[in-house]
This record gives structure tokens, C-alpha cells and sequence, in this order.
């Protein structure tokens, strides 16, 4: 049994609602279950109880046992003086107020049906699933759930404002900065994101705008910070870029002693970190003010248009220094782009439009749905429940899903989890 069930009970009334008495047999009337309080203090705000035909105003504490009540030091808490209705599962001892006046108790287990307590211990057995309503899945109202979906990816979407946010406060409010920092991670992937983002943290942004109109001066300092330029290797262009990393590690004094070494293992070659960190400076070089054009665009075909860089040209006939290899032009792919779309670039036009009291909202559906769904584990289970991922929305929302909610066992504050009990 979980408190979180007795929040759901009380709050949808999934209880006889007629002949309510409380353990001293006084009739008990539920007028307005009160406001659900998700933070400190009683559970549920402002409700209205007629108890033994007084009608009272005030507060409502749930717990599993009424003992709770003094394992939580309740008794020492003013908040709790208001309270009216102590509402619990197994009543096994009396309570009293600071004024010692007892609390009237609803021992709750008493009033719910046998329904809707068999719902609950199925959605919440204890057998090996990967989810809590995976036999139910498939049977979920496709409404409900595609408006579910929509919620949990704006959920998403603010949680990834706060790491925007925090960068914001560390760089004093400098978008094309955060920006740069974001994208950087996303170019290093799964492997080397939080690689490239340390690289992106040991150069201050105003050295990216100072080098960023010479590509290969910009390519000299971000493969230079990211240690790829400390071999002995006789190579034109890695000897000039070596020169060309040393002028520029003087000029700045620029520090590498918190950057995360670069990895290759495991990576197919269009993903090695020296092909990613050329794209990124190519990015770079091709646009003096990438934060408004990101800013400014708003439909697919013209982020598409802006992101199509490729490497500079000694990386066409390579992937790392030593070895020559098949030409080929190694341009952004639009599943790159998505990537860094979804990752990066809809949640800061999100939390820049939020700080700006801009309402987006409309723009950010409209590109998340216009955007494959990303393929992994989690979305391929879901959809072999019920075919539910069409989109990025769809997957973004998903990986919310599991992570928050179905790994938690909140299946109680799921608009899934409810519809299942409900029924």
C-alpha cells in the first residue's frame, strides 16, 4: 500500500461516499475534497467536511497508519493545527491537536470497494514486467494518451531549461555562449558529449568570436583544447594546426586542466570526435550570429539549410591524421540534425521564448511532430505494447515517461496509471 493510492482515493472520491463514519461513529459528509498539496504541509488544502452535521472548513492529512501522524512529529508542526479530517488506512491510535482536541479519523479501508482495490494491487504486482501496465497498455484511449504525451514533452522540455538556465546564470545571460556549449555536447554524442562540453567550458566564447572567422583557426583551437593535437605526426595540415594551436594556447593562455579525454573507441568513423569537431567549426565559421538565425528560424526546411556544414577539406579524404581514406564529402545528416534539433535547439528556443514571456508553445509542437521519432530501446518496447511513437514528440515524451514515472512507480500522477484504475 502506498500513501500516493490514498491521495488518488481521496482525491476522485474512489470511496462510498454515503454512511461515512469516523472512528468514534460520528457521520461524516464530504462537501470539497480540498486543493492536492504537493509540497510540505497537509495534504489536501481548503476542504469542506460536515462531520456529525457540523460543517467544518480546513485542512486534510492522509497517512498509511494514524500512528504516522506522530512518526512524521506532526503534533510539533503549527501547520497541522487546521487540520479536520485525518483520513487513513488502518486507524491503530488515537490523535490529538497541539490544543489536545482530537482529530477526527476516517479509517478509509472501510468505504473503498473491492474493484478498485484489485486494480490497484494489479497495476502494482509484484511480477517481473518492464512496466507497471504493460498487460494494459495496448488498451489505452488514444486520445488520453496522445494528450499525455503532449504534457510530458513540455515536462521534458523544462527540465532541460534548468541546465540551460544554469549555464545562462554562469556565463551572466550569454545565449550564443550556452548555445555554443550545448551544441557542442550534442556534436560528441552519447560518447564524448560530456568530453566536448568540458572542451567548450575551457574556452571562454569571446575567444570563439575572435577566431571563428578563419576556419581553420577555429579548428586548430578546438582540436588543440581537446588534446588531439599532442602526437608526433608528420602531416601538413596536422603540423599547421599543431603551430597554428600553440600561437593561440600563448594568446589566450588557455587551460586544459579540466577537460575529459576524448574518446574513439566504439565509434563508427563519421562520428570520431576529429570529423564532429571540424563539423562544429565549420558551423562556426559559416555564422558570426548563430543564436538569432536559430532564434529566427521556425520551420524545418530552414534549420535544415542552416545546419548543412561539412568538414574542411583535409578531412575529406580522412577520419583521423595518420591514415588516408576514401574521399567522401562529410556533410550533417538530417538524422544529425534532428538529433541536435531535439536535443539542443527546441529546448533553447523554448526556454529563450519562456524568459522572453513569448508563448511558442505552437511552433514547439509543430516541430516536434514534424521530426522522426528517435529509435532506442525504450521507444522500441513501447511500441511493441501499442504503436505510440510517430514523432520526436512522441519519443521525447516516452523516455519522460519511463524515466520519471514508470521507473518511479508513480503511476499515480499518470494520466495512464489513473485511466487503468478508473476503469
Amino acid at each position: 500500500m502506498q500513501e500516493d493510492f490514498l491521495h488518488y482515493i481521496w482525491k476522485h472520491k474512489k470511496f462510498q461516499v454515503t454512511h461515512l463514519k469516523t472512528t468514534n461513529n460520528e457521520a461524516v459528509s464530504v462537501n470539497n475534497v480540498g486543493q492536492h498539496n504537493l509540497n510540505s504541509g497537509p495534504d489536501f488544502f481548503n476542504a469542506q467536511i460536515k462531520i456529525d452535521q457540523q460543517l467544518w472548513a480546513g485542512n486534510v492529512e492522509i497517512h498509511i497508519k494514524s500512528s504516522d501522524w506522530f512518526l512524521h512529529n506532526h503534533e510539533q508542526d503549527k501547520a497541522y493545527d487546521n487540520v479536520i479530517l485525518h483520513v487513513v488506512w488502518e486507524h491503530d491510535t488515537d490523535v490529538f491537536r497541539n490544543n489536545n482536541t482530537p482529530v477526527p479519523t476516517l479509517q478509509i479501508r472501510d468505504f473503498v470497494e473491492t474493484s478498485v482495490l484489485n486494480s490497484y494491487k494489479k497495476l502494482f504486482s509484484k511480477e517481473n514486467k518492464w512496466i507497471n501496465c504493460e498487460n494494459d497498455f495496448k488498451s489505452v484511449d488514444d486520445f488520453l494518451l496522445k494528450n499525455w504525451l503532449e504534457r510530458l514533452y513540455f515536462e521534458r522540455l523544462e527540465q532541460k531549461s534548468k541546465t540551460i538556465e544554469t549555464l545562462l546564470e554562469e556565463s551572466k545571460n550569454d545565449w550564443e555562449g550556452v548555445l555554443f556549449k550545448m551544441l557542442a555536447k550534442n556534436f560528441g554524442l552519447k560518447v564524448n558529449g560530456e568530453a566536448f562540453l568540458s572542451v567548450a567550458n575551457s574556452i571562454d566564447f569571446s575567444i570563439i568570436r575572435k577566431t571563428q572567422s578563419n576556419q581553420q583557426t577555429l579548428e586548430a583551437l578546438l582540436l588543440g583544447q581537446s588534446g588531439l593535437l599532442e602526437e608526433k605526426i608528420e602531416e601538413p595540415y596536422y603540423l599547421s594546426l599543431s603551430k597554428e594551436y600553440q600561437f593561440l594556447k600563448q594568446k589566450f593562455k588557455l587551460e586544459k586542466n579540466q577537460v575529459t579525454q576524448i574518446q574513439f573507441f566504439r565509434l563508427r568513423p563519421p562520428n570520431f570526435p576529429t570529423i564532429r569537431l571540424s563539423q562544429l567549426a565549420s558551423l562556426y565559421s559559416q555564422n558570426q550570429n548563430l543564436f538569432s538565425k536559430v532564434i529566427e528560424a521556425n520551420t524545418l526546411e530552414k534549420f535544415y539549410k542552416l545546419f548543412k556544414v561539412t568538414t574542411s577539406s583535409f578531412w575529406k579524404t580522412h577520419y583521423t591524421f595518420q591514415k588516408e581514406s576514401k574521399a567522401s564529402v562529410k556533410l550533417l545528416t538530417k538524422s544529425f540534425i534532428d538529433l541536435l534539433l531535439i536535443n539542443t535547439i527546441i529546448p533553447i528556443k523554448f526556454c529563450y521564448a519562456k524568459q522572453k514571456g513569448n508563448d511558442i508553445d505552437d511552433l514547439i509542437i509543430k516541430l516536434g511532430t514534424e521530426i522522426h521519432s528517435e529509435k532506442n530501446n525504450i521507444i522500441t518496447a513501447f511500441n511493441n505494447l501499442k504503436h505510440v511513437s510517430n514523432s520526436a514528440l512522441d519519443s521525447q515524451a516516452l523516455i519522460q515517461l519511463k524515466a520519471f514515472y514508470c521507473d518511479k512507480n508513480k503511476c499515480l500522477q499518470c494520466a495512464i496509471g489513473n485511466s487503468l484504475l478508473s476503469k
